[in-house]
């Protein structure tokens, strides 16, 4: 029996021995027919890249473009230098529409009507490729050249060339046909219409396949019309990349399976005589190495369903748990709820700023040690990521969410010890309960979630239990997102302005612009609405630079008026907003010192130092510049000592009921004494009534603004606001503005 199973086994190592030197061989072959084709494609991208170095350029479009074509820059600097430093056997120009306007073929300057036209087949097909995109069909070749462009399409900007290259037959011969488009890497205005094509034929012969064959160490590669009558060598069909036959490419493969055929294979019938031992040597590491598996993997899967950091359950776990535990409730007939809290660190992202991601590190791991040991041997605890974490609790009582809310707020009543500091923190906790919130963890960790931003917007440090109107609000605050899109994108946002009257003459001496939205479904939506939005869905820098657009455009209606502008700190941070600035100056020629930036504090308190830059810039261009909302911070002094303002404009909260409010005039009083002293014009806004102009024209402002003038009105009206104003006396204006209190809900954000 010993003897028939070392025969069977000596049977069974022949043929795996036999087997694995010819998969050995074959495998060869395949991936050296892989290596071949490769380097084909290779070779592709390789004259793309040669090309760009001429056709990107901006010296290429102006003489490509000339009329007529300067044929002798074109010679020197394309056909001569592509045909003697690459090789490039035909050389070719097409203009815009197509049209042959330069040829060099062998090194010689050629007709190009009569070149392309002998080469249309195979041209018309690339050039269709180039200016439309992949053709159907032809196989693509040019993926390592376009991933190589990523960088230089940023250079490129709108003037991005395109490309195309493929392996075709011409004349009945393979050759690599390229196609790139004539664009400027520099001053994209150069570009006229439609881009120039430079077209390239670069003949697969004998030289060029033994550049191939040099490159990946084959040093016989070959191409033929025949296949190769060796036995030893192999012979491929070449085949173009439409489909036509163009010949065979051979070489000699590597056989590295031969060294097991020739000389392992007859030391195999040795072998068999020491089966026995060896069988039993083997059973045991087999036996040892599937135990190690089995440990790895029950490691792997722990690892897949675990934090790292925390060693916490994570999100896939939680969602399986979470899966079980409403299969159990839909089957349950009783009152079995299922509870899911979401709880999210409060200013985490502090801690990570001021002692480090080590200190966030330790943070976490202490939260979740505190949450361990605040919940129920029956809850399950979960790491999210971040600074977010997750319960799931199984529950028959109907105060469980407030029972579990407590206990996830307790566990962040002490501080917390990291480092040796003691850290106070919160957390905001959302909550959802299956079935009343949801029957899928989808929907129920979706509710949570939603209950938890709005802790988040409330103010943080409180637990939140879903309801259907926070749903609502949230499918509300997202339907005004993309119609916000959609008016952005299609100017359904409008300007409004406000006068500014000055003290000393009683006339109107500027306008402030004011962003209004009159939807076509739900009429006028406040910016108290859509802004706060617009901010969260990251659409500030878009619609602070179509109110600048706006703005400039209509200053021009109003040659004698300062034009005010609030400018967003969100448009500080994400636009260049020195360049967009000179781009409307050129664009509109608008005088900047007509221009009033307004920025509030908010732009001041973050990135200092930039931020001055950035105002110092600006004003270097002529525009003025005011602090708005002054007084609403608590460092608007130091404000006025480090940063240069024209103006300061004084918040409505000081001026609304002024008359009635010694201590708010007391600090206007100052506002307006430190403000003439360093050289500003103070105005106040938010004058509702006469006794309120009157103060302020008391006090000294410099100018006034307000409900009491005028509401914001569009751009059409302002020229008749402003000439019923001029022939109105100041002190008939309060019959006038009749309805005061129902112009304080228009108040602009």
């Amino acid at each position: 029996m010993i003897g028939g199973a070392l025969l069977i086994f000596g049977a069974l190592l022949l043929v795996i021995v036999a087997y694995a030197g010819w998969s050995a061989n074959r495998t060869a072959i395949v991936r050296e027919r892989q290596l071949v084709e490769n380097a084909l494609d290779r070779s592709v991208s390789q004259v793309l890249d040669q090309q760009k170095a001429i056709a990107w350029w901006d010296d290429a479009v102006v003489h490509a473009q000339r009329r007529p074509v300067d044929t002798e820059w074109l010679e020197t600097n394309v056909g001569i230098y592509f045909f003697e430093t690459y090789g490039h056997d035909e050389v070719l120009i097409v203009d815009g529409r197509n049209r042959p306007v330069y040829a060099n073929l062998g090194g010689e300057l050629t007709n190009p009507i009569a070149a392309y036209a002998a080469r249309s087949d195979v041209l018309d097909q690339i050039v269709a490729e180039a200016r439309g995109g992949a053709a159907e069909g032809l196989r693509r070749r040019d993926q390592a050249f376009a991933e190589s462009q990523g960088n230089y399409s940023a250079l490129l900007a709108a003037s991005f060339g395109r490309w195309a290259g493929h392996i075709m037959s011409v004349d009945g011969e393979p050759a690599v046909v390229a196609a790139i488009s004539i664009v400027p890497n520099l001053y994209p205005e150069l570009l006229e219409g439609e881009p120039h094509l430079l077209l390239s034929i670069v003949r697969i012969d004998e030289g060029f396949m033994a550049q191939v064959g040099s490159s990946l160490l084959i040093d016989d590669l070959s191409i033929s019309s025949e296949p190769s009558p060796s036995r030893q060598a192999l012979s491929e069909a070449f085949v173009a990349d439409d489909g036509a036959p163009v010949g065979y490419l051979t070489w000699t493969p590597r056989r590295p399976g031969q060294a097991l055929l020739m000389f392992i294979l007859p030391m195999v019938v040795l072998g068999v005589i020491g089966a026995g031992l060896l069988t039993w040597v083997m059973i045991r590491r087999l036996k040892r190495a599937s135990s190690e598996l089995a440990n790895r993997e029950r490691e792997s899967r722990h690892q897949a369903l675990h934090d790292a950091l925390s060693g916490l359950p994570n999100r896939h776990h939680f969602v399986e748990r979470l899966q079980q535990a409403l299969d159990g409730v839909i089957q349950s007939r009783n009152n079995h709820r299922v509870v899911v809290a979401y709880i999210d660190v409060d200013r985490f992202k502090d801690v990570n700023d001021t002692m480090g991601h080590a200190a966030g590190d330790a943070l976490i791991m202490a939260v979740a040690t505190r949450l361990q040991q605040q919940l129920g041997p029956n809850d399950f605890l979960a790491r999210f990521g971040g600074d977010e974490f997750a319960v799931l609790r199984h529950s028959g009582s109907d105060d469980a969410e407030a029972e579990l809310a407590s206990r996830l707020r307790d566990a962040f009543e002490d501080a917390f010890d990291v480092y040796g500091q003691h850290v106070r923190m919160t957390a905001t906790v959302g909550l959802a309960q299956a079935p009343d919130h949801g029957a899928s963890p989808q929907e129920l960790m979706r509710h949570a979630d939603i209950a938890l931003y709005q802790g988040k917007n409330q103010g943080r440090d409180r637990a939140m239990l879903f309801c259907a109107e926070m749903a609502a609000e949230v499918e509300q605050r997202r339907e005004i997102e993309l119609e916000l899109h959609t008016a952005i994108d299609a100017g359904g946002l409008q300007l409004h302005y406000q006068p500014l009257i000055s003290c000393s003459t009683g006339q109107v001496v500027g306008l402030e612009a004011l962003l209004r939205w009159r939807h076509p479904g739900k009429g006028d939506i406040s910016p108290a609405v859509f802004v706060p939005i617009a901010e969260e869905a990251g659409l500030m820098p878009a619609l602070g630079a179509f109110v600048l657009e706006r703005a400039f455009e209509e200053a021009k209606r109003w040659p004698n008026l300062d034009l005010a502008i609030n400018l967003s700190p969100v448009q500080f941070r994400h636009v260049d907003l020195v360049e967009l600035l000179e781009r409307l100056l050129a664009k509109h020629d608008v005088n900047p010192s007509r221009i009033v930036l307004e920025v509030t504090e908010g732009v001041l308190m973050e990135s200092t130092d930039r931020n001055r830059h950035i105002l110092e810039t600006v004003r270097g261009l002529g525009f003025k510049v005011a602090l708005d909302d002054f007084g609403t911070g608590f460092s608007s002094l130091r404000y006025l000592c480090d940063f240069r303002f024209d103006k300061i404009k004084i918040d409505r909260a000081f001026v609304t009921g002024i008359h009635e409010r010694k201590r708010a005039m007391t600090i206007i009083q100052s506002v307006v004494t430190l403000g003439r002293g360093l050289g500003m014009d103070i105005v106040a806004e938010g004058v509702e009534t006469e006794a309120e102009a009157s103060v302020m024209r008391l006090v000294g402002v410099t100018e006034l603004q307000g409900f009491f003038f005028s509401q914001a009105t569009p751009a059409d009206q302002v020229d008749a606001l402003i000439a019923r104003m001029a022939g109105e006396p100041a002190a008939g204006r309060s019959g006038a503005i009749a309805t005061v209190a129902d112009l304080r809900a228009q108040r602009r954000t």
